[in-house]
């Protein structure tokens, strides 16, 4: 990190990365994705039970955060003044009060009701002394398929509105909201079009990038392009080069955990960019911030190895932060990139 940081900051002064992060809230941006309802349910282990093998535990509290897609439009809004949210929700247990009272004044949401289904809520269990997860719950299967109705009244707003906004930022989260047709009306009307598919215990291997056949920004981790590529192995230059040729994608970052990531552009080549930090209080979320505040930098065509720098910095903000239960928010972040660049 001593290393990158010697060379880059000859380069890129804070100020004017400072300045370009301040630059994005004019940009009129429209969210689409799965809502996640996280439930954080914090118990301690009392020991094995006598008639089952298996452990039981006391609770002590709960916490809920708002997850998914509005957490992704709540980092945004910290740094963009006009956000909208486009989402499903249960008419079964929707949620809707929680969740129009977690999101930012500056986001206008447009929610579509779902019959007979219930928002996707994940439930864990954990060791609060350590934020160990131990066990998880989601209620997630009734949300699973999107009915026609719904896919043609979500695709009218889409044509109706996409042509306001500047960009597109889709966090899919493969719960059944964003479907082969909404696909193709992003592909063909966004004009910026910003992609994070994630895979997760609920979809492996069925929730792909390759779902999408254009992008101007892909933002994933390495087992999800490792997955999409079905390449367990070879050099993930190269598989950054099929994606970006597959989706005719000039602009990705793979995200790689402790390793840092990698930031890649048809014009730039490929930059490897450094773990920040070493410290981890909870990683969930984590990606999500990286997505929602680098998609913009990109829109606005900061070059590549400063968004990489910018991500790497709200990765390492974030995993500080327990959930969602805050943002990373812009006067922070500015802080803290002037520190690394000192």
């Amino acid at each position: 990190a001593k290393e990158f940081f010697s060379d880059f900051k000859k380069r890129y002064p804070a100020k004017n990365i400072i300045d370009s992060l301040r630059s994005l809230d004019k940009l009129k941006i429209l969210v689409i994705g799965d809502i996640i309802i996280d439930e954080y349910h914090y118990c301690v282990g009392m020991g094995k039970t006598q008639k089952d093998n298996i452990i039981a535990t006391k609770f002590l509290s709960e916490e809920t955060f708002a997850g998914g897609v509005l957490a992704a439009a709540n980092h945004l809004a910290g740094f963009c003044k006009n956000v909208a949210l486009v989402s499903t929700i249960g008419n079964k247990n929707n949620c809707l009060d929680f969740i129009t009272s977690h999101l930012k004044p500056n986001i206008k949401s447009k929610f579509f009701y779902c019959k007979d289904a219930h928002t996707v809520i994940k439930r864990r269990f954990v060791d609060p002394n350590f934020l160990i997860k131990l066990f998880e719950i989601c209620y997630l299967e009734e949300m699973n398929h999107l009915s026609k109705d719904i896919e043609n009244k979500i695709c009218e707003y889409l044509e109706s509105n996409l042509k306001g906004f500047d960009m597109v930022l889709v966090t899919d989260f493969g719960h059944g909201l964003i479907t082969p047709k909404i696909v193709n009306l992003l592909c063909k009307k966004a004009k910026f079009l910003g992609v994070n598919v994630q895979t997760n215990s609920s979809n492996i291997g069925f929730n792909l990038i390759t779902k999408f056949h254009r992008a101007d920004y892909i933002c994933i981790d390495e087992p999800e392009i490792r997955l999409a590529c079905h390449d367990r192995y070879s050099n993930l230059e190269k598989l950054i080069t099929h994606i970006s040729k597959r989706l005719k994608c000039d602009r990705i970052i793979i995200t790689r955990g402790h390793k840092g990531s990698l930031v890649y552009s048809k014009k730039e080549g490929f930059r490897s960019i450094p773990v920040f930090s070493k410290d981890v209080l909870d990683r969930i979320g984590a990606g999500d911030a990286f997505f929602s505040i680098t998609s913009p930098c990109v829109c606005k065509k900061i070059p590549m190895e400063v968004v990489g720098l910018i991500g790497n910095a709200v990765g390492a903000m974030k995993v500080l932060i327990v959930g969602n239960r805050s943002s990373v928010e812009p006067v922070p972040l500015f802080k803290y990139i002037t520190t690394l660049l000192k």
